[in-house]
């Protein structure tokens, strides 16, 4: 045996640290002190055996390439590396060209091998891998000797190949860690409780505008950049940070170099005397937040323009029946004041009887105040204002509005009001203004029509998934299906004159309060809208809100 052989094989293995060169230079000698022209490096990787390398030995040259492919029957006999798997034991075939269990003639058709030599690599009684050697040219080439001396070389090998392996995994997580601190995509600070920093990455310094070296020089510190009144939040996590280890992510922000403010999401975990925090910039999404609000602010602006201007048309079309409403209770303050005028001017003033007449004054004057309050505030362009309502009476106060329009046009208007009905939360001029939209709609429906009953049915219930339903039917000419599936679309009407805008606001405002409005055919003629809005029975029972329309 040639230990000098040996010796310098073993220095030469166990110098190499970096895997490539650790493989080239274990081919090498093994192709080399073997005699053999072609050898495969085997490796256990993931629960199997993967072909590493590839060694070709050509007169004086070795080549030694990478393969890094999943081990197959056209590389080597399968059979034989089964058995050196299970025994782990060095198999020699002398003579390949005879038959053998260890390998199919197919292989050796197409291989051309005369000697074969699988060596196991082990490392405490673990099978780390193969070498695998072919001998093309002579039978018998692997003699004893050289056997031995692969055999030490091996076990040297086993260790090298696994400090490389470990080596080379430390390579690629610290090349990830890197490529993560050098990534523009998220801010990386390391930090200990003091308040100094010792390492922040591109990300960091862009978001804040510092340099790396006016922070990790101490000049500023994290306790620096951070706003006031986030100290006591950050003293609270300090102590967090000791007891677990870690602390949930959290928004608060930093003073940049400028002086203004980056908004962050930072989450830490580490030490207090050394932490790693990863900080997201959330400046485009605060932005983004605040145009979001923005657009919604003026959307409903937008929609209170709509509603505002919808429900000024609604209104100039019921000048009559509001001019009839009002001019009543005047008319009968004029009647009942002659008359109180006649009984006090009596040579014996009747005061009972002008106190009669004083007090139907008094009562038509409120009848007119309320009236006219009504009218006035579906004129206002005010922001929603929601409280409880009885919906019961905000129908009726929509049928006092359209009595005259009804008594003009025919139409028999009829309710079926459920007595006790729920309470909703809601605000009363857009749910009157819903209903105001329905019932006008109604009555001009069944204008258009030459002949038939004018009916309409205005009915309220609580259903059985705890909302409170309203039911507008009317007896006029229907809706067909396309319209049925069109009449909530904005700028859809069915009227000459009609801007298409009325139901579809009705219905933007039912979805505000969290209801919903449909539409649906009338039996035997008609139509029939209805809405739903949720019942509020902690109202009902006075735990939320004290009274009812408080």
């Amino acid at each position: 045996m040639d230990v000098t052989t040996v010796v310098k094989a073993s220095q030469a293995v166990s110098s190499e640290i970096e895997l490539p060169r650790l493989i080239e230079t274990l081919m090498g000698i093994a192709l080399q002190n073997a005699g053999a022209d072609r050898g495969l490096l085997i490796l256990s990787r993931h629960n199997d055996f993967w072909i590493e390398a590839e060694g070709q030995s050509k007169g004086e040259e070795i080549a030694v390439v990478m393969r890094q492919a999943p081990l197959s029957g056209a590389d080597c006999p399968e059979a034989l590396l089964q058995y050196v798997i299970r025994t782990q034991k060095t198999l020699i075939v002398d003579d390949a060209t005879r038959p053998d269990p260890f390998y199919d003639q197919e292989y050796v058709h197409r291989r051309h091998p005369r000697s074969i030599l699988c060596l196991p690599l082990i490392k405490q009684a673990k099978l780390a891998g193969f070498l695998y050697l072919e001998n093309t040219l002579a039978t018998h080439a692997f003699i004893p000797d050289c056997v031995a001396v692969l055999e030490l070389l091996a076990a040297q090998a086993a260790i090298s190949l696994e400090n490389a392996l470990l080596y080379r995994g430390l390579q690629e997580r610290e090349a990830r860690i890197r490529r993560l601190l050098d990534s523009n995509i998220i801010g990386i600070l390391f930090w200990n409780a003091s308040g100094n920093i010792s390492y922040a990455n591109d990300a960091f310094l862009s978001m804040t505008g510092y340099s790396r070296q006016e922070l990790v020089s101490g000049t500023v510190g994290w306790k620096d950049m951070t706003p006031e009144e986030y100290h006591i939040e950050d003293a609270r996590r300090l102590e967090q940070l000791r007891s677990s280890g870690q602390v949930a992510p959290r928004e608060k922000e930093y003073f940049r170099k400028n002086g203004s403010r980056v908004p962050v999401l930072i989450c830490s975990e580490g030490s207090l005397d050394e932490s790693i925090s990863f900080v997201l910039d959330l400046t485009e999404r605060k932005q983004a937040e605040a145009e979001a609000r923005e657009r919604e602010r003026r959307y409903q602006e937008m929609q209170l323009e709509l509603a505002h201007a919808n429900r000024v048309a609604t209104m100039g079309q019921l000048t009559s029946s509001i001019t009839h409403e009002v001019a009543q209770p005047i008319g009968a303050i004029a009647i009942n004041a002659s008359a109180a005028l006649r009984w006090l001017g009596r040579k014996a003033p009747d005061i009972k009887e002008a106190r009669i007449s004083i007090e139907r004054i008094a009562e038509d004057a409120h009848r007119s105040v309320e009236v006219i309050g009504r009218i006035r505030e579906l004129f206002q362009k005010a922001p929603p204002r929601k409280r409880h309502l009885d919906l019961n009476e905000v129908i009726r106060e929509v049928i006092v509005l359209t009595h005259g329009e009804a008594l003009k046009a025919g139409v028999s208007v009829k309710t079926q009001l459920a007595e006790g009905l729920s309470l909703i939360e809601g605000d009363r001029v857009q749910l009157q203004q819903v209903c105001l939209n329905l019932v006008v709609n109604a009555i001009q429906a069944m204008t258009a029509m030459a002949d038939g009953a004018r009916d309409l049915l205005i009915t309220t219930a609580l259903t059985e998934a705890n909302c409170v339903l309203v039911r507008v039917a009317d007896s006029g000419p229907g809706l067909d299906r396309h319209t049925l599936e069109h009449v909530f679309d904005p700028y859809y009407t069915t009227k000459p004159d009609g801007l298409g805008m009325g139901l579809a606001i009705c219905r933007s405002i039912m979805v505000a309060h969290n209801g919903r409005l449909w539409a649906s055919t009338n039996q035997p003629c008609g139509a029939v809208f209805q809405f739903t809005l949720p019942a509020d029975h902690a109202a009902d029972s006075g735990q939320a809100w004290g009274t009812p329309g408080s």
